[in-house]
């Protein structure tokens, strides 16, 4: 069996440098040898480059008795979100670098948002990515979600899995920094989570039947919504059936007890290993032990499926 982490961020030079030539949020600025990231709504954050090594990440992978990890941009850096003369370049700077990686490390692809083309969905898949990641918040309403129709339907002829991700700010915090009172940990704990129930909402209320066959993967757990659907049932929701075998939910972030929880609404047939690293430091949780590995392989395999091959309409 193949044990894979599904969740994982590396801070490549190619994506380090296009970020360093920008003026407007996000940017990096380097100071004496250390590089800081700016983002829209959020405090600048240290990159700490001297453990973005292949051979320290491949290490840790090895450490976690894993056989490969998967890359996607990190969608709370906006990119996606940006005019699409702004976004492209980023993002294929993020590809170029998450490619060259190679093994151990796979690679989520990723679009702009703007103007949203099915073609670029052929394009990263073509590149070898094993699917496409998207931020929640392109996903987090009905409207959002038929917007990104186009999308979906070529994502799941190709029969691919999507990966939904935490986003950036609203675009009415495009000109903001976080206040610097702000604990560092604030927006994981309220904007992440409120846009991964969201898009949990919105795909299962409205996404699920217009593309029955498509394979999603919800980062953290998708903040614990499903945890929520007595609530959706009593406000006159509907009955999103928990244990649709498409729909998957990783761990990053979360430990033994919220893991529990989620599988005991979901069933364990769902669940996926994603650490969130170099963000998250999964051992805090005795991460990936505690889990089934061999369900956790057994379900990884079910949920990124045969990666390229083109299905019928």
């Amino acid at each position: 069996m193949t044990h894979t982490d599904v969740h994982q961020h590396f801070w490549t030079e190619p994506l380090l440098q296009a970020l360093g030539e920008r003026d407007e949020f996000p940017f990096v600025r380097e100071d004496n040898g250390v590089r800081v990231l700016f983002l829209a709504g959020e405090r600048p954050y240290v990159i700490d480059t001297s453990a973005e090594t292949l051979e320290r990440r491949a290490a840790l992978l090895r450490l976690d008795d894993l056989d490969t990890a998967l890359v996607c941009l990190s969608s709370p850096l906006g990119i996606e979100s940006l005019p699409r003369q702004q976004a492209q370049p980023l993002i294929d700077a993020y590809l170029d670098g998450a490619i060259a990686l190679g093994e151990p490390f796979g690679v989520w692809g990723a679009i702009a948002l703007d103007r949203p083309d099915p073609d670029d969905v052929d394009r990263v898949l073509d590149r070898g990515c094993v699917g496409l990641s998207l931020p929640a918040t392109a996903l987090a309403s009905v409207e959002a979600i038929a917007g990104m129709y186009p999308v979906l339907e070529r994502l799941r002829l190709h029969d691919a899995p999507l990966f939904v991700h935490p986003g950036g700010a609203c675009p009415s915090a495009a000109g903001e920094q976080a206040s610097l009172r702000e604990p560092l940990w604030w927006p994981a704990l309220t904007r992440y989570v409120a846009q991964m129930q969201a898009a949990w909402l919105a795909f299962v209320s409205v996404g699920r039947p217009e593309h029955p066959g498509l394979r999603v993967i919800f980062a953290m757990l998708a903040g614990l919504a499903p945890l929520h659907v007595e609530r959706l049932r009593s406000r006159g929701g509907p009955a999103p059936c928990l244990a649709d075998p498409l729909l998957f939910y990783e761990t990053s972030s979360h430990g033994q007890k919220a893991v529990r929880a989620l599988t005991g609404a979901i069933g364990a047939d769902q669940l996926l290993y994603g650490s969130d690293r170099p963000v998250v430091e999964p051992a805090e949780h005795d991460m990936p032990d505690a889990l089934d590995r061999d369900a956790i392989a057994t379900a990884t395999a079910r949920a990124l499926g045969p990666v390229g091959a083109v299905a019928a309409p």
